[in-house]
């Protein structure tokens, strides 16, 4: 896959930033691609870029209009269509990464087709993906698992490639969702491969490597969230992972989407993780925690990390408000 760029964002009518985080992801770690964002009446989202027309993103440069919602069950809202019809025919290609496939909108295909236009729907896994066979590879891998989902494994990952790169280290960011491919422009989309092959399509995209070189293997779901630990037993077993970090939201009382089911500890799902992670390397291990402390005040934050520090008896970091240098230490 090679999308074009820059990119146009497409924040539609996002209730909210979190409807809008696959944009915000993007925008954060990809700022350079970015020429502006385009809103729909109703968007209550902002990534902090010039809002465009289409015809004001393609004066500015834009090649592809990105889909950067992330609604509930990952559908092309109706009432878009027109904007993105508009926007092929305003030559921009389109790039999404919602179940509710591009190229399965009638409209959208046709005027794709007619104009040699390109639809690129990331969530489509590649055909001939294999088995897992849990075989030892070379190189090492880290990887993010969370006490929920959406509480900042994808942020952690590409936070701690970055400041291994800084370091003058080798490390690569290994994407497994939608907005993780829409940053690196490559990966897995680990949600819409059939289950026998998560763990080979891991596999594929962590192959062997520098015995100096770390792949920082994005997370997904939470091995106790009743919805997503099938897809997180799945890319625990195909990372093969030499070291863990535990990512948590504080202030949340129960898991997402489920009321009725409240957050477990993080040592409940260290254990988990770890138990499952030995089957593929028996040397794996915690190294750090990762905070998302986007909800307290920095006073709440510093007395949060430190609790955890004690708690675990390992570094714990926000990588918004101190950045991981002291997980990077430990891999060092």
């Amino acid at each position: 896959m090679s999308l074009a760029t820059p990119y146009l964002l497409f924040l539609g009518d996002a209730p909210d930033m979190l409807a809008a985080k696959v944009a915000l992801g993007v925008k954060q770690w990809r700022p350079e691609n970015c020429v502006g964002q385009m809103k729909l009446d109703g968007c209550k989202a902002d990534c902090g870029l010039k809002d465009m027309t289409i015809s004001e993103g393609v004066a500015a440069g834009a090649k592809t209009l990105l889909i950067g919602v992330a609604n509930r069950g990952g559908v092309i809202g109706p009432h878009w269509v027109a904007a993105l019809k508009e926007a092929l025919e305003a030559g921009l290609d389109l790039a999404a990464g919602l179940h509710n496939r591009l190229a399965d909108v009638p409209e959208l295909a046709e005027t794709a087709r007619r104009l040699g236009r390109t639809l690129h729907d990331v969530r489509v896994p590649a055909p001939g993906l294999p088995i897992g066979n849990g075989a030892k590879r070379s190189g090492k891998r880290l990887l993010p698992v969370g006490t929920d989902c959406s509480c900042g494994k994808m942020y952690t990952a590409l936070a701690l490639e970055e400041e291994m790169r800084a370091r003058g280290r080798k490390a690569t960011f290994r994407a497994t969702g939608q907005t993780g491919i829409l940053i690196t422009g490559e990966g897995v989309p680990l949600d819409a491969v059939v289950a026998d092959f998560i763990s080979g399509a891991i596999e594929t995209i962590c192959p062997d490597n520098d015995d100096d070189h770390w792949d920082m293997v994005e997370g997904q779901g939470s091995l106790m969230h009743p919805s997503f630990a099938g897809v997180t037993m799945g890319l625990i077993h195909g990372a093969q992972p030499d070291a863990l970090v535990i990512c948590h939201e504080p202030t949340r009382t129960h898991m997402r989407g489920l009321p009725h089911y409240p957050i477990p500890s993080m040592q409940d799902v260290m254990e988990a993780s770890l138990a499952a992670a030995k089957l593929t390397n028996p040397a794996a291990k915690f190294v750090g925690a990762s905070i998302n402390t986007h909800a307290l005040s920095p006073e709440q934050a510093q007395a949060e990390l430190a609790r955890v520090e004690d708690m675990l008896g390992l570094p714990a970091v926000d990588p918004v408000r101190t950045g991981v240098s002291a997980i990077v230490d430990v891999l060092e």
